[in-house]
């Protein structure tokens, strides 16, 4: 049970710091969009779509503004729950423990265990010396 409240607050956490992260890694950034970007190229790209102009609402305009002033108190909260959820999921899944070895039966031989002695080397002849 500690495991997966520990899973759901780190979730919450990691989905509320690495929005404005993200956001600026792409370009948007609170002094407008980067040069050279991915943001600078959806931007671009919406203003060939929309003939010159980007509108208001648009992904664009919503991630540049978001980049700019950060999200909301409510959009905050909606994102911590969202990502507690995840992180409490994630955390409780049987996935996150490793996977037992097969046992091998009696009679089967085992990886990397000794069966005896070694081989022993080829033996040298006499006769095909030349």
């Amino acid at each position: 049970m500690m495991k997966r409240a520990a899973a759901a607050a780190v979730g919450g956490a990691l989905a509320v710091g690495a929005v404005p992260v993200v956001l600026s890694a792409m370009g948007f950034t609170g002094a407008g969009i980067a040069a050279s970007s991915i943001a600078a190229k959806m931007m671009s790209a919406a203003a060939i779509a929309n003939g010159g102009g980007i509108s208001a609402g648009s992904l664009v305009a919503t991630l540049q503004s978001v980049g700019a002033a950060g999200l909301s108190t409510s959009s905050n909260i909606l994102l911590a729950s969202v990502g507690s959820v995840l992180g409490a999921c994630l955390g409780n899944s049987p996935s996150s423990s490793l996977p037992a070895e097969p046992e091998a039966k009696e009679d089967e031989a085992r990886e990397n265990v000794p069966q005896g002695e070694p081989p022993k080397p080829p033996l040298k002849s006499e006769k095909h010396e030349e």
